[in-house]
């Protein structure tokens, strides 16, 4: 987490056009809604919040939620790790996770905590070239029915649903 501390001031200029691409590409795969709750786990600076519905964000990085101040997007903000979310069951009607998995302390733990919140849609982008790829990779096809994936340039976005018995 050092790396954001060191980084937070700037990482809007760093990657905010990136991530517009992705948010794109996830507003147009999950059909989201003006009454929809979102969860953003790894908002970080607020960038990845910006849709038009109630945006709850969770970061672990206390430097990356203070530059957050994308007030009007984001309902609240919380600072905690994805592998342990404070959220009953079944909370958010769509769950995104944008180029932050491969931060995550216990991948798998993370991707079941957003099944557990998550109702029914989820969108996570994994950054191409992260060692752990391969990993995030066969972990959400363990847990999730991928619908679809799209390329989009340094990530590829994965638009998922739960499995329904």
């Amino acid at each position: 987490m050092n790396f954001y501390k060191l980084i937070a001031k700037g990482y809007n200029g760093l990657h905010e056009e990136e991530q517009k691409i992705k948010l794109d590409i996830i507003e147009e795969n999950l059909d989201i809604k003006n009454n929809d709750l979102l969860l953003d786990v790894g908002c970080g600076t607020g960038i990845s919040s910006r849709f038009d519905c109630e945006v709850v964000g969770i970061d672990p990085s206390a430097e990356l939620l203070q530059q957050n101040n994308i007030i009007e997007y984001l309902s609240s903000k919380i600072r905690a790790r994805a592998e342990l979310m404070p959220f009953k069951d079944n909370t958010f009607d769509k769950v995104i996770s944008v180029t932050s998995i491969h931060n995550f302390q216990g991948i798998g733990e993370g991707l079941k905590e957003m099944k557990r919140v998550g109702k029914r849609d989820f969108a996570f982008s994994i950054l191409k070239k992260t060692k752990f790829f391969n990993e995030i990779e066969k972990e959400i096809n363990k847990n999730f029915n991928v619908k679809k994936i799209i390329d989009s340039k340094q990530d590829w976005v994965f638009i998922c649903s739960k499995f329904f018995k």
